[in-house]
């Protein structure tokens, strides 16, 4: 990993970008990224379920796992620093299955979101936690969508430029949680 350049990938995502990446890849994301917490998830899964139209097109999409901060005056953002993403774990296999194709977030996925990642051919990317003020910085522009009434968890379209992350789980069943441990594992005498 050392020694690498990051990647400039552009969102909604393709799947041959999506077929290119590996876990442990830097990436500088740009484009446009959805934003949802728990809340959001829930109700995305609950149209799903009552066969009713998405208040979104999740084809293709990243979703960013953050409640923004209010912005202060002359800034498009407040913090934007991303969530703990086991959270939605119980939701993500519905929406990966509904187009979803990408994830930014922080922490460890279940085997069930692994396994629905590799069945679905998308990626989970994670961003760094506690540096949401530095990461609201690459965002250019911020529209609310859908549920407005959450408030900071409404679902956001966020414009971004060289939003850096790194991937965590790739379509491959590569994860960078198990991997990257072994790089400093310390070798085995066999003498």
């Amino acid at each position: 990993m050392a020694g690498k350049h990051p990647r400039h990938i552009r969102v909604p995502l393709d799947q041959e970008t999506i077929d290119a990446l590996r876990a442990g890849d830097q990436v500088l994301i740009s484009g446009t990224l959805l934003t949802a917490r728990d809340a959001a998830h829930q109700r995305l899964v609950a149209a799903l379920e009552r066969g009713e139209p998405l208040p979104i097109d999740l084809r293709g999409q990243v979703i960013y796992y953050v409640g923004p901060a209010p912005p202060r005056p002359g800034m498009v953002i407040g913090s934007a620093g991303p969530t703990t993403s086991g959270r939605m774990d119980p939701y993500t296999p519905a929406l990966l299955a509904a187009g979803l194709r990408g994830m930014i977030g922080k922490g460890y996925r279940s085997l069930a979101v692994r396994q629905a990642i590799v069945e679905h051919g998308a990626v989970y990317f994670g961003a760094v936690g506690g540096s949401g003020a530095l990461l609201a910085r690459r965002i250019t522009a911020a529209e609310i969508l859908a549920y407005e009434d959450l408030g900071p968890e409404a679902i956001y379209q966020l414009t971004v430029v060289d939003f850096p992350a790194v991937v965590i789980n790739d379509r491959y069943g590569g994860d960078l949680y198990e991997t990257a441990p072994l790089a400093y594992a310390e070798p085995v005498d066999q003498s």
